[in-house]
């Protein structure tokens, strides 16, 4: 079997399986737990092998080219799929120690990882669409997992907005197979360059709507921060540092590969969106107190940082956005995890996941923001530049202030050490990441060159 379908062939019947069994049993959400790790395990090596080697790529079933589902990893691919996957085993074990409420929370969880590993993993751009509807259901499901009213009200609202999102997904998806005469995104990439120039950016537009309007990118932010806040931690953590992932690595593949004379005729704009978005997520979250409210605008801030990175383009700046979405998705995923929980350790995972986010060293945040800060500089943007400090500082102020709210009071209530392992295990991992940053900076820039020079094939 091809290390490529490995992945998928542990998540999938595990994933149908487990929505037999009551996820509610500690059996079962640690049955989920062991194969999402199974998981992860079989993405570190796809992910040191074609950093290594370069790309692999089959079509599954042994069908051919032009009709089975063709499987691609190449460093971006992989390295996304693995921090995801890596985020959902960590909030999926959370929820298990602390308690699971709902019966399918753990065969969402897997349904989820395998949709997320799907996209990333994929080379077609039809299979893309369903691997990303897979994730999608399954995180309107967990979203309303629990019953709780401000919980239904807040998934009701996520799965009507991005409803819209698939109806203008699928619509670009057609465009673009009308205009190109195929969905295998090497051919799509190839064919793209000879289109109508008026049909690429009306279908190049599309497509970045649809993230946008799916993934919370402002301005289709408005249902963010309600269903980051009424989730449970474990859940939040895998809305955050996992299903986000789907904005930065889908601006990137179809940005960066197969639509790239679009992206950058619309460099200057995203610089715009990106630095709107930075601004304004950073101003709602110092003009809030809970804590989470403050993390989901925060994630909506943090997104104008893979906008601003995409616009820039080149190596420097496409290695940028990837670096700066890893090293995001691990501290976000800290701090959701760790929003709710107290006491001298928890505080002080809280206080690093927080230096982190606003790139203080030695941390995985301050790699990213260094990435692209020297994509600013060498693309010459002193206005960017000077957002991206402006942005840094504004992060510090927000979370410094919710540190400050939430941790410095005495009376809170400490929790099990059971609760705890999970939050020291991801601290732990985001300093380890910050002292030695060279794989994860590795693997940024193998991106980079990939995705700069149009490689779409090995």
């Amino acid at each position: 079997m091809s290390l490529l379908v490995v992945p998928l062939a542990v998540l999938w019947p595990a994933a149908i399986g487990l929505s037999l069994a009551d996820g509610r049993r500690r059996s079962a959400g640690w049955a989920a737990v062991a194969a999402l790790g199974l998981a992860c395990a079989a993405l570190a090596v796809l992910t040191v092998r074609v950093v290594a080697e370069g790309p692999v790529e089959m079509v599954a079933g042994g069908w051919p080219a032009d009709v089975g589902i063709r499987l691609r990893a190449d460093a971006l691919g992989a390295v996304f799929a693995l921090v995801s996957c890596g985020v959902l085993c960590a909030a999926l074990a959370h929820a298990v120690l602390t308690g699971t409420h709902a019966r399918l929370t753990a065969a969402l969880t897997l349904f989820m990882g395998l949709g997320l590993t799907g996209l990333f993993l994929t080379a077609d751009v039809f299979s893309f669409y369903v691997f990303f509807e897979l994730a999608m259901i399954a995180a309107y499901a967990l979203a309303a997992a629990e019953g709780r009213p401000r919980q239904l009200g807040a998934a009701f609202i996520f799965a009507v907005v991005n409803l819209l999102g698939s109806f203008l997904f699928l619509i670009a998806v057609g465009a673009l197979y009308r205009a190109t005469g195929t969905l295998e995104m090497g051919e799509v990439a190839a064919r793209a360059a000879a289109l109508d120039p008026n049909t690429a950016i009306l279908i190049a537009i599309t497509f970045f709507v649809a993230f946008g309007v799916k993934l919370g990118l402002f301005p289709f932010h408005f249902w963010l921060p309600t269903v980051y806040v009424s989730a449970s931690p474990a859940v939040a953590a895998m809305f955050a540092g996992a299903l986000a992932n789907i904005g930065a690595y889908g601006l990137l593949r179809f940005g960066g590969v197969l639509l790239r004379r679009e992206l950058e005729l619309a460099a200057g704009a995203l610089i715009v969106i990106g630095t709107v978005s930075i601004a304004y997520g950073a101003l709602q979250a110092v003009a809030r107190r809970d804590t989470r409210e403050v993390l989901a605008y925060s994630a909506i801030g943090h997104a104008g940082y893979v906008l601003v990175a995409l616009g820039l383009g080149g190596p420097v700046g496409l290695a940028a956005a990837v670096v700066f979405s890893l090293a995001n998705a691990l501290n976000k995923a800290l701090l959701f995890l760790g929003a709710q929980l107290h006491g001298p350790l928890m505080g002080a995972a809280f206080l690093l996941g927080a230096l982190s986010v606003a790139g203080v060293p030695p941390s995985p945040g301050f790699f990213g923001k260094a990435a692209l800060f020297e994509a600013g500089v060498s693309a010459g943007s002193v206005a960017t530049v000077v957002m991206l400090f402006l942005g840094g500082a504004l992060s510090f102020v927000y979370l410094f202030q919710i540190y400050q709210h939430d941790r410095w009071e005495e009376d809170r209530p400490r929790v099990p050490a059971a609760h705890r392992v999970v939050v020291v295990g991801v601290a732990l991992l985001v300093l380890a990441t910050g002292l030695w940053p060279e794989p994860l900076l590795a693997v940024s820039e193998a991106a980079g060159r990939e995705l700069a020079g149009g490689a779409t094939r090995p």
